[in-house]
């Protein structure tokens, strides 16, 4: 069987959705209470807070989920173990008095009541196997309930993905073109230098491996000469740290003789620099240099 396309597969969930008419009602898990709670001649109970364990809303008459549906079933239960207590109370007074009353009255015996006896037995044990059935199938109905309502968020989250998908699917269609238009420009570019003639190619394969040879000179040029400029690179950074201790230690006369300048004492520094500058400008007369 061949694969359903997504586009095909969303317009004939569309359809079907289309054609159940009611929206509230597209794609729905069956509604439990309807037969309870959506009928024409019973009318809805009248729920109030006093006589119910759950807090939901009367919203949860039209929209029931789960939790009140669980929360009905508790108040069903309870309220009919309250009615069959009454009603098994009002039928026993009922024959009791019938009895008492009647004419001429009916009187039982020991043997009748052992023969009700056994008979109530009997009763008893086939309400009990019928009361394990129905629980069998409760938890039967409870189980295929919990598999539909997975089954439904999963339809629910596949749909929402479906009607997303043709956009997805035309975008990477359109990202697919482009990537074949360069890989074609891209192959053209290529292919022009592979079709190349016999004479042609062998002229370009000259050409490259003239360019490979240059390229490995230059390499194993740069190799032989890499000692030498790192140890030229050593002696460099030795003497970089001389002259950085030079700078600094230059820097502090410096600071030192401005601080004793401003304090007005004097080492004899600008004397001898006012004779070395008189001594320059006489050397430089006798020797007839100018500037």
């Amino acid at each position: 069987m061949a694969p359903i396309s997504p586009s095909k597969a969303l317009s004939k969930l569309q359809q079907l959705q289309k054609e159940q008419g009611d929206p509230k009602k597209q794609l729905a898990i069956l509604r439990i209470s309807e037969s309870i709670l959506a009928t024409d001649d019973v009318p809805k109970p009248t729920r109030s807070p006093s006589k119910r364990r759950s807090d939901a809303s009367i919203d949860a008459l039209d929209t029931p989920t789960p939790s009140s549906l669980e929360a009905d079933l508790t108040h069903y239960k309870e309220l009919f173990s309250k009615l069959r207590f009454s009603y098994i109370e009002q039928v026993t007074k009922e024959k009791f008095l019938r009895a008492i009353v009647g004419d001429p009255p009916l009187v039982v015996g020991h043997n009748e009541n052992v023969e009700l006896e056994a008979q109530l037995a009997e009763v008893k044990a086939e309400l009990k196997q019928r009361k394990e059935e129905v629980r069998v199938m409760v938890e039967e109905m409870e189980k295929m309930g919990r598999d539909l309502a997975s089954r439904y968020k999963n339809i629910q989250l596949q749909t929402t993905q479906l009607s997303t998908l043709p956009e997805s699917i035309q975008n990477l269609e359109s990202t697919i073109a482009i990537l074949r238009a360069k890989q074609i420009t891209t192959t053209d570019d290529v292919s022009s230098s592979q079709n190349l003639p016999l004479p042609a190619t062998l002229a370009l394969l000259s050409e490259r491996e003239a360019e490979l040879a240059a390229l490995n000179r230059q390499l194993a040029s740069l190799q032989n000469t890499l000692p030498r400029k790192t140890r030229e690179a050593e002696a460099m950074e030795r003497e970089l740290g001389v002259l950085e201790r030079k700078k600094g230690e230059a820097v502090a006369q410096a600071k030192e003789a401005q601080r004793r300048k401003r304090e007005g004492e004097s080492d004899g520094l600008e004397e001898m620099g006012r004779w070395y500058r008189g001594t320059e400008e006489s050397l430089k007369q006798l020797l007839g240099v100018e500037g």
